[in-house]
């Protein structure tokens, strides 16, 4: 969704914003009647985590007036999906939510090779719009182009490259557009869709996206992914206040065709893999030390460790960041920081209460989370199971190994 023309990566961050941010003619031009406004969708791509969910742009192709005389032919892409890698504290900025994007202006030819190269399908549906709402939709892609309106801040289910044509395109209809409404389902079911090959992603959104991602969204909020855009212009119709209705989209075609990925290799090393290994070896180590009267304090201090460096990076997300999906979310029961304060009770001998109290409260917590998953709607990926498995036979040998003395 989030588009950097691969072409231009080479050239530098200065290289791109020259290219991509074509600066605008101090008067406004105006588009010439038989102009073509048209909305592309590109299929996504398994080049980066961003590219998952495809991208929307807006396609201006035709004459502008130069002058009064005078007349120029373009093939204007305007793209709302450009961010700047190089800002300062970007990876902070993008956890707590406050990722600026911007519009910005590119060549139709250069978008395209970018996309060919890295083999999405682009679909062009050119809009059914009437002299007058092509030029105020023109006027108004200028007018959020200019410099001091092209930036804005980003959110990705309700404010992205995706939701911004569709309301740009609506303030400037003669008319209301009457979508052709289908269930959409939760947030969380149309993102997994995008990421179904991709296991890591999946149980990354499902770790720190929380309980309002399970909400099922309307039929306008999942706008967000620009596949539902195209489907939804598809079947739209603009109703004029006098009751007349035309269609929105005059003509679809495939510019690019899809081109699969050969490349992409099934890894054993999925998520579900991984905490499964890690339960077995707890579960292994934990006989292990029941059979010998043994504590086995190193897997709980190298356990718990990785449960609270995960736990305090999905408590600053949950805290301190801006978007709105992530709080309230149940992973907070199970990964917290607190672990790391365990650690250190389980590291030193001498804090053996300390440690037998700290697995009565954990205990009871892991109980109590996995109590709240029945209830509370909130989707459980698989691959936490054994993980919570794990930590919670931890506390339950802890709390077991202090009332029979052993180690």
């Amino acid at each position: 969704m989030k588009r950097i023309p691969r072409l231009l990566k080479t050239c530098g961050l200065t290289c791109l914003f020259l290219r991509l941010c074509m600066p605008l003619p101090a008067a406004q031009p105006f588009l010439g009647e038989q102009a073509q406004i048209s909305l592309l969708t590109c299929s996504p791509d398994d080049k980066a985590a961003y590219t998952l969910y495809g991208h929307t742009a807006v396609r201006v192709r035709g004459q502008i007036s130069v002058d009064s005389v005078r007349w120029s032919n373009i093939d204007t892409v305007f793209n709302y999906g450009i961010f700047d890698f190089s800002k300062p504290n970007f990876i902070y900025r993008f956890a707590r939510g406050e990722t600026d994007y911007m519009l910005a202006l590119c060549r139709f030819d250069d978008f395209l090779t970018d996309y060919v190269m890295r083999g999405s399908e682009i679909y062009e549906q050119t809009l059914n719009l009437t002299p007058h709402e092509k030029e105020a939709f023109w006027q108004a892609l200028l007018l959020n182009a200019e410099i001091q309106n092209r930036v804005y801040r980003y959110n990705f289910f309700y404010d992205n490259c995706s939701t911004r044509p569709v309301a740009v395109l609506e303030r400037c209809l003669d008319g209301e557009i009457a979508f052709r409404e289908t269930p959409s389902g939760s947030f969380r079911e149309m993102i997994n869709r995008c990421t179904r090959d991709h296991p890591w992603q999946t149980f990354g959104c499902d770790l720190v996206l929380g309980l309002p991602t399970d909400r099922t969204a309307t039929f306008r909020e999942s706008f967000f992914l620009p596949e539902n855009v195209k489907k939804a212009f598809a079947g739209a119709e603009v109703v004029r206040p006098d009751g007349r209705r035309r269609p929105l989209v005059s003509a679809e075609q495939v510019l690019v065709e899809e081109i699969p990925d050969d490349e992409t290799e099934k890894t054993f090393f999925t998520p579900l893999a991984c905490s499964l290994l890690i339960f077995v070896l707890t579960l292994s180590v934990t006989l292990y030390g029941w059979r010998n009267r043994r504590r086995c304090r190193a897997l709980d201090c190298l356990l718990f460790f990785g449960a609270g460096m995960a736990g305090c990076v999905l408590f600053f997300l949950c805290f301190a960041s801006e978007h709105p999906a992530i709080w309230p979310n149940l992973s907070v029961g199970w990964l917290h920081p607190f672990h790391l304060a365990g650690v250190v009770l389980f590291a030193v001998k001498k804090l053996k209460k300390a440690a037998f109290c700290y697995h009565c409260i954990n205990f009871a917590a892991l109980l109590s989370t996995c109590c709240a998953w029945i209830f509370l709607p909130q989707h459980l990926n698989m691959a936490f199971i054994p993980l919570m498995a794990s930590l919670l036979i931890r506390s339950g040998y802890g709390i077991v190994g202090k009332l029979r003395n052993i180690g």
